[in-house]
């Protein structure tokens, strides 16, 4: 995040909010009022700057209590009407917060809940309007907030699904290899699906690109963070741009989750596979703009005059990772 994404936020809910604690110092208020974000308390993925900046106006609250002096600072949560920033929400935004536990402030409650705010005694009010089952089922994997996850009870055995028999080494360790690909498919379809807000994944296509699916950055962290909970592993914050279809990322996994036991018969075609799905799901636009269209049609070409590789040069290929693979276009179009 860049120091003027920072202020953009810090100037108008900061700088204002200190300006008017200054003119307003000698004055005795009755109330002092400032409107803050649940953000600051539980977090919001990708809005670190909004979350800072309302932070900020809950401490000048606490400063100017502990001083004697009126103030109350509000954590809202989200209002249903369509306005300022809940107006650039999309459907995903949305899916996501009420996932979260967050439902929509209609702005009659919302103002009921202005007026009872002004009657507690505390520096910090958050009128939010939670759902405690979403918040439930997100403790039960893992995910809730520490905040949200506090206000419901889970059975201990089931906080611990997903670190014991919910890991994905164990799975697989009860199938035979050859069905590991489809035990790992059916989870990874499944986070996928949850994160997308649908109710089963029986009409994902696993090779579908996620960018196509409607995934944004926020997404896939979130995919990434689902994954890593329900299989035990630790994956890279770049799993879903590195891999880019539900299939790529179950083709990664399996070896991560289970490094000491042999590939299948399958793997090499598997691998060829997995490329071949990252090479289509490439805008053939960005292939031209990076030089790459002309070697990888020149590599087409000359495969079909030399005639198929050898196994061994097939195998070579198979331990090629990315940038050697574009190492070799690069040189074979020369």
């Amino acid at each position: 995040m860049t120091s003027d994404q920072l202020d953009r936020v810090m100037r108008p809910k900061v700088d204002a909010a200190l300006l008017l604690d200054e003119l307003t110092a000698g004055m005795e208020l009755r109330s002092f009022v400032l409107f803050s974000s649940v953000a600051a308390l539980i977090g919001n993925p990708g809005q670190g700057n909004y979350a800072a900046a309302n932070a900020v106006l809950d401490a000048l609250a606490a400063r100017r209590r502990a001083q004697g002096r009126a103030a109350v600072s509000l954590a809202w949560g989200l209002w249903a009407v369509e306005t300022g920033m809940t107006g650039e929400l999309g459907s995903t935004d949305l899916t996501r917060l009420n996932r979260l536990g967050l439902q929509p402030l209609a702005t009659e409650l919302g103002l009921e809940l202005l007026d009872a705010a002004q009657r507690v005694d505390a520096a910090l009010v958050a009128p939010v309007q939670l759902d405690l089952a979403s918040i439930r089922a997100q403790a039960r994997e893992g995910m809730a907030p520490p905040l949200l996850a506090g206000l419901v009870r889970v059975q201990a055995r089931q906080t611990r699904a997903a670190s014991a028999g919910g890991s994905l080494a164990a799975r697989l360790a009860q199938v035979g290899p050859e069905d590991w690909e489809q035990v790992t498919l059916d989870l990874v379809t499944a986070q996928v699906a949850a994160v997308l807000g649908h109710a089963s994944a029986s009409s994902l296509d696993p090779g579908r690109a996620f960018k196509e699916l409607g995934f944004d950055s926020l997404s896939a962290v979130e995919l990434r963070n689902r994954l890593s909970q329900a299989t035990g592993l630790k994956l890279p914050t770049t799993l879903v741009f590195d891999h880019p279809t539900a299939i790529a990322v179950t083709r990664y996994m399996i070896p991560v989750a289970m490094p000491g036991a042999a590939p299948s018969s399958s793997s090499r075609s598997s691998e060829e596979n997995e490329i071949r799905e990252v090479l289509t799901s490439i805008p053939i636009g960005r292939l031209r703009a990076t030089g790459l269209l002309d070697a990888l049609l020149e590599l087409v070409n000359n495969a079909s005059e030399n005639g198929s590789p050898t196994e061994d040069s097939a195998a070579s290929i198979d331990d090629m990772d990315a940038a050697a693979l574009i190492r070799l276009t690069e040189e074979t179009a020369v």
